[in-house]
């Protein structure tokens, strides 16, 4: 379910680090290498495909951005923050 703009703003302040981006979700990570953010996007390939909620990916060399929507909701959802800190947990 599309969560409305308070609850995306409440989830928001639950998410530190995240920011919106119209209705999508990003975070940016830096790693010391390439190898190094292979490694973290095989971590959150794992998390997402146990949530059943995949990111977009986007990897240049050591920076990996992550960007969390859902498609069927027609925007940001409860899924999206959830899977946003999970990786944030395992990273």
């Amino acid at each position: 379910m599309k969560l409305d703009e308070a609850g995306v703003a409440a989830a928001l302040r639950a998410t530190p680090g995240w920011e919106r981006a119209g209705a999508e979700i990003r975070r940016t990570y830096r790693f010391r290498d390439f190898r190094e953010a292979l490694v973290f996007v095989n971590r959150v390939g794992g998390l997402a495909e146990a949530a059943g909620h995949h990111p977009d990916i986007d990897i240049r060399y050591n920076t990996v951005t992550l960007a969390l929507t859902t498609h069927d909701a027609g925007g940001l959802s409860a899924k999206d923050f959830a899977l946003a800190r999970a990786v944030d947990g395992a990273g």
